[in-house]
């Protein structure tokens, strides 16, 4: 098994900069970048830079697709029920799964507490999507008895302003 890469043992900080600066440049200038490093008290060579370059260039290109693929699907079929979010967090559980049934003897204790919170956080972000939609079906079938109850009271069955300023107060206190 290979030596693990000294990019991934950078600190989180020190990692995120140069994936920004990895980014900013365009996915070049890995002499500057490695100049970067050495200001930092870093030795990391020019072809470490730029092989974990490729990978991440790689990765920020799928997720580019993944998401001009999903706003094309939303464009298309929408997305009122939240499903795209669903089934995004649906296939973040299901690869997080395949990650730790495939690495079970790697070393992989550092990944699994952030694995954890991600998961958390999707799940509390799904529960939170659904009570939001609950919230909003239920005030806009209220809003609808409300106008029916308040338009059709008089006896009247054409809208008449005051009739209309009442739906506006209705919809308005919906949005």
């Amino acid at each position: 098994m290979p030596a693990r890469s000294k990019i991934t043992l950078l600190p989180e900080d020190i990692r995120a900069e140069f994936e920004r600066l990895l980014i900013t440049s365009g996915f070049s200038n890995y002499a500057g970048i490695e100049a970067w490093f050495r200001e930092k008290g870093y030795e990391i060579s020019r072809s470490a830079i730029h092989r974990f370059g490729q990978d991440f260039e790689a990765k920020c290109e799928a997720i580019k697709i993944a998401t001009e693929q999903a706003k094309a699907i939303v464009g298309v079929v929408g997305d009122d029920e939240g499903n795209m979010n669903e089934a995004l967090i649906r296939l973040i559980q299901q690869l997080s799964f395949d990650i730790l049934i495939k690495n079970q003897d790697a070393d992989i204790a550092s990944l699994l507490p952030k694995m954890g919170i991600m998961v958390a956080k999707l799940s509390k972000a799904s529960v939170d999507q659904k009570k939001w939609q609950r919230d909003i079906k239920e005030k806009a079938v209220q809003a609808v008895k409300n106008i029916e109850t308040k338009a059709t009271g008089s006896g009247k069955k054409s809208l008449d302003p005051e009739t209309m300023k009442i739906i506006r107060e209705e919809i308005y206190g919906i949005v």
